[in-house]
């Protein structure tokens, strides 16, 4: 790792197989905390590029628990993290949404390291038992419409600097790479970045690996819909920017996304929103996220028609459901 750290420190860049090699010798504990501490910090000062990207995408995917879950529409909902903003868990929530409107959701999701709350935080505090055992995932997502992939029960490098991740305390590559790893590849995503550098990396990354995608990006900083300005929206099909009206009907203030102090109090959220007790600026936010990755199957002749399904699942308690089934099922 000296040697690898001495060339980074030189400015240099690393190529697709000694990304991929570096991140392999991570999983398989060859460097020291501290080694490794350092090789995530150059990322810190510095964007990633392509290639790293790449190599490191190749070394967790060539590692991870394959999971074959007998559906081939699936969707998976995630935003990179590491916007600082502390939302409310938008993502996981338009994810039961999905799931409420008849969409199969596969969710590939990890502990908060740089917020309070994430996805598997608030997944465990509501009672999911993380697991890789792929009957039970398929089971989940035939049963519930949805199921829910712990990051480091599938990647053991996620497993082996999560400690490391979680003191630094902010964004780290390792954002950028969750949700290009999901070990189920689902056929469709709708990933949220927190900033335009970010939604161009991802942009060509994407279109190089020919996936079917949506990149969202409020202009204001979220990895999300936010609803607070307007949306930047990228596909395989070109780029637009859409207005709070357009995308949610109403615009919102950054003040009531707040997601609560600790896990307990973002569960506590989470349940009073998908119960349909959420407040209008809460539910105009979920809705969006959910409508705009319905929109990202092509199952709908417009974003309108996608969104008035969200409404609907929120609305008649189908997302609900969804939810009380999955925690029945463990």
């Amino acid at each position: 790792m000296k040697k690898v750290l001495q060339y980074l420190f030189e400015h240099k860049t690393l190529t697709r197989t000694q990304a991929m090699e570096v991140l392999l010798n991570i999983s398989n504990e060859k460097y020291n905390e501290h080694e490794i501490t350092s090789f995530i910090t150059v990322y810190l000062m510095r964007s990633i590029t392509i290639d790293e990207l790449l190599g490191f995408r190749d070394a967790l995917l060539s590692l991870a628990v394959k999971v074959n879950l007998g559906v081939d529409n699936a969707i998976d909902i995630v935003g990179t993290g590491g916007d600082g903003k502390d939302t409310f868990n938008i993502s996981t929530l338009a994810c039961f949404i999905v799931a409420g409107a008849g969409q199969p959701v596969v969710k590939h999701g990890n502990y908060g390291a740089s917020s309070v709350s994430g996805a598997s935080n608030v997944m465990e505090q509501l009672g999911y038992t993380f697991k890789n055992k792929e009957a039970a995932l398929s089971k989940e997502v035939n049963e519930a419409g949805i199921c829910f992939l712990h990051a480091p029960l599938f990647h053991p490098a996620l497993k082996a600097v999560g400690p490391m991740r979680r003191n630094i305390g902010v964004r780290t590559f390792f954002n950028m790479l969750g949700p290009i790893v999901n070990p189920a590849q689902p056929k469709f995503q709708l990933i949220g970045v927190y900033n335009l550098e970010m939604a161009r990396i991802y942009n060509y990354v994407l279109q190089l690996l020919d996936k079917e995608f949506t990149l969202i990006h409020s202009l204001d900083g979220y990895d999300e819909i936010s609803l607070t300005t307007d949306t930047k929206i990228i596909t395989n099909k070109g780029e637009s920017i859409k207005t709070p009206y357009e995308l949610g009907k109403k615009k919102v203030f950054a003040s009531e996304l707040h997601g609560g102090a600790t896990v307990q109090e973002a569960a506590a959220i989470f349940k009073t929103i998908i119960e349909g007790k959420g407040s209008w600026s809460q539910n105009a936010v979920v809705l969006a996220n959910a409508a705009m990755a319905l929109h990202v199957t092509g199952k709908y002749q417009n974003y309108d028609a996608a969104f008035q399904a969200a409404v609907t699942s929120l609305e008649t308690g189908a997302a609900n459901q969804c939810l009380q089934k999955l925690i029945s099922l463990q």
